[in-house]
């Protein structure tokens, strides 16, 4: 069954950024910015894009500079990644003596049903909670503390059903297919220092036990186009995969708008014991140059080598390149337009070249109300590598993926919101693979969420 050919899947692209640059213009008309408002320091996050019904944004967001360079806070996302100036910043934000501490999260519970023969449903909960300090050190360095746990590992060691997911294992013998595998408790626990230099410039150290090394677009649940989505994106094993990483140093030197950072870390991806802390490593390496040309965007190109990534094929090596830029564009009052597209390639060795593509956005109006949709494409050869043998095991296959959704909340609270949500996903693969996922499946979500920041 072909859902989408190559003619249709391209149309869908075109269609989707040409929605996107429908709610672009509109946000540029219904803004109402001063010209160049955008590009003075520290307008990023100004209480212009706070949503409606909480408080004013706290001074501490307006007067505190990220924690790698001498930017507005705005600008940081996972690990060490950039992500627009003009992303929303509420989360709840105070000051402890010199430090200035900022917490955020969110819990969803899921119920899940994947269409077709290799479908399945589950009841699932799935969350992350994150604290974040930092503090001057030094006449001009800042040191930055992060702590992130999640308790995925209480749905079990075999995830949830996610049709066309592949990586890690269960169970140290065979692999996860059509599964996404829960993340760990511990998601990051990191610590990084930056020194500021003359002329906007300055230069950073971060050290992860788990953290997420430069490599990648932020991971999908810190990206504003993805991180209202409750179900991974089918490319994460291609873009972020690294974003839990058992040993992670790196360095990086920041000039105004771009920063080039160099990291060492761990390859093998994190294993089925999701409580622990494992053994860092640092027989991996990577390097990611990051721009963002003005308030509204921001680009990344990274490449890296993970020494054996995956616990079932110890000897085989990848190479991994991506690609993204994202667009965040807050109009009106309370609503904004965030989009992201990312290209990510793996070159196992031994193996195959493997690309994956995504292409996801999200539209918030008046604060409460979410539309979101993502787009992917993926080439897979992992699909057939579990018993049963298959005559298709070991080929290649590409796979396209659409998932659009709702999510309606209701504030509760100054930073807390509650909201009931649906997802509904289509594919489309070569006919081939009929016999193995039947011709026409679909996947949907239902799931409640309570988000805070």
């Amino acid at each position: 069954m072909i859902l989408m050919g190559k003619g249709q899947w391209a149309a869908a692209c075109v269609l989707a950024c040409g929605v996107a640059a429908t709610g672009a213009a509109a946000a540029q008309q219904g803004s109402g910015d001063m010209p160049g408002m955008a590009d003075m320091p520290g307008m990023a996050g100004m209480p212009g894009t706070t949503p409606a019904g909480s408080p004013p944004m706290d001074m501490a967001h307006m007067s505190m500079t990220g924690a790698f360079g001498s930017y507005g806070m705005a600008r940081e996302a996972s690990g060490t990644s950039w992500q627009p100036d003009s992303t929303p910043l509420d989360a709840p934000t105070f000051m402890l003596g010199p430090w200035m501490l900022m917490a955020h999260g969110y819990a969803d519970a899921v119920y899940d049903d994947q269409g077709g023969p290799r479908g399945a449903s589950k009841g699932f909960s799935s969350s992350m909670g994150m604290l974040m300090a930092q503090r001057p050190l030094g006449d001009s360095g800042t040191l930055g503390l992060r702590a992130m746990l999640s308790l995925d590992p209480l749905m079990g060691a075999n995830g949830y059903p996610l049709l066309f997911a592949t990586g890690e294992t269960a169970n140290g013998q065979t692999p996860l297919v059509d599964r996404q595998h829960p993340h760990d408790l511990f998601m990051e626990l990191s610590t990084s220092y930056s020194l500021a230099l003359s002329g906007g410039s300055s230069v950073f150290l971060y050290a992860g036990l788990p953290g997420e090394p430069a490599l990648g677009p932020p991971a999908f649940m810190h990206r504003m186009s993805g991180m209202d989505i409750p179900e991974a994106p089918i490319t994460h094993h291609w873009l972020d995969s690294t974003h839990i990483t058992y040993g992670v140093l790196t360095a990086g030197f920041v000039h105004n708008r771009w920063k080039i950072e160099v990291s060492t870390f761990r390859g093998r991806e994190p294993n089925q014991n999701r409580f622990d802390v494992e053994a860092p490593a640092l027989d991996s390496g990577s390097a990611r140059l990051s721009f963002n040309p003005g308030p509204h965007w921001s680009l990344q190109a990274s490449g890296g080598y993970l020494h054996s990534p995956e616990q079932l094929t110890p000897r085989v090596n990848e190479t991994r390149v991506t690609a993204s830029a994202a667009y965040t564009r807050p109009f009106g009052v309370s609503n904004v337009w965030a989009t992201n597209f990312a290209w990510g390639r793996k070159i196992d060795a031994p193996g195959r070249t493997l690309d994956g593509f995504l292409l996801e956005s999200e539209l918030v109006l008046h604060d409460l109300n979410t539309f979101f949709a993502r787009i992917e494409r993926v080439d897979e050869d992992e699909l057939f590598t579990a018993p049963p043998a298959s005559p298709l095991q070991g080929r290649a296959v590409t796979v396209d993926k659409i998932s659009v959704g709702y999510i309606r909340d209701v504030r509760v609270a100054p930073h807390v919101k509650l909201g009931a949500g649906a997802l509904v996903s289509r594919y489309g693969y070569p006919a081939a693979l009929d016999r193995a996922y039947g011709s026409d499946p679909t996947s949907f979500m239902l799931f409640l969420r309570l988000r805070v920041g």
